[in-house]
């Protein structure tokens, strides 16, 4: 579905201060696409708890990424995204790539929403992305020389947001990508411990992962300055979804680019080198 008025249209971002939506604004705009980025910092505004402001952020828009805040799995995604579909398609949008949780059933009933909403969809499915090391609640810890979590031995495919944003460019902007489910990871799973080992190897630093009780680490966190809403999501994410469920890898990344995912290594070298867990 493409055109003049589809091509020249803006191209909607929600989540664009977020680890994913600000890597796919980029990419677009390097492209010379007009993006409209928002959150509820911008202009437009966009708040998902606030439908006043999605008018102005659909304004004649045809594509748009969608990234519900804080997780589709919270009590009420559901009615809001589902809501937010009929609303953007109203409003004349033609094509949504929605960034989905994998293993999360209540992500999956988003999914079907928006397979029902008649818009041409990309669904990318994911866990955890390797960011949360260097870009979120588990970067103070590390800098700090201790991470203390939830976890045993279970092994996860951490998924680079660089291949996520890479992945929905692609959809938002190629042919080939029209209602497809690319569940999205890392090319092999690795525990938390092997993760750490990794990021202490590539910032030459000696990093320690000890187990914490899952009501001490919840306490860890509020004290931290994390809200309740964000610190049970972290929690649910930890003691419900970090089972095993998803410790495959699977090849999303290659049917969607035709090349690997990058590795666990490749991310801990890149971000190493910033400086970003130096004290």
């Amino acid at each position: 579905m493409t055109g003049s008025n589809f091509d020249a249209a803006p191209i909607l971002v929600l989540g664009a201060n977020g680890k994913t939506g600000r890597r796919v604004a980029e990419r677009l705009r390097a492209q010379g696409l007009d993006v409209r980025g928002c959150a509820r910092s911008t202009q437009p505004r966009f708040d998902w708890n606030d439908r006043a402001t999605w008018g102005d952020a659909l304004a004649g828009v045809k594509r748009a990424y969608i990234t519900y805040q804080p997780d589709l799995a919270i009590p009420g995604a559901l009615d809001t995204v589902s809501t937010f579909f009929d609303t953007a398609r109203a409003s004349g949008i033609e094509r949504i790539v929605l960034l989905s949780g994998r293993g999360e059933e209540e992500a999956q009933a988003a999914e079907e929403a928006l397979q029902r909403s008649g818009a041409i969809w990309t669904i990318l499915r994911c866990s955890w992305f390797m960011q949360n090391f260097s870009e979120s609640f588990l970067l103070d810890p590390i800098r700090e020389g201790t991470l203390a979590l939830p976890v045993g031995d279970i092994k996860e495919p951490f998924v680079d947001a660089e291949d996520i944003a890479d992945v929905a460019v692609a959809a938002l902007t190629q042919p080939g990508h029209e209602n497809r489910l690319y569940e999205l990871t890392g090319p092999r799973a690795i525990s938390f411990a092997e993760a750490l080992e990794c990021i202490g190897q590539a910032s030459r630093r000696n990093l320690r992962l000890v187990a914490a009780p899952a009501d001490a680490f919840r306490a860890g966190l509020l004290e931290a300055g994390v809200s309740t809403e964000e610190t049970d999501l972290i929690l649910y994410l930890f003691t419900t979804v970090l089972d095993g469920r998803n410790e495959k890898p699977v090849d999303g990344v290659r049917l969607a680019l035709d090349r690997e995912a990058r590795s666990f290594e490749d991310y801990a070298r890149r971000t190493a080198a910033s400086g970003i867990w130096d004290v």
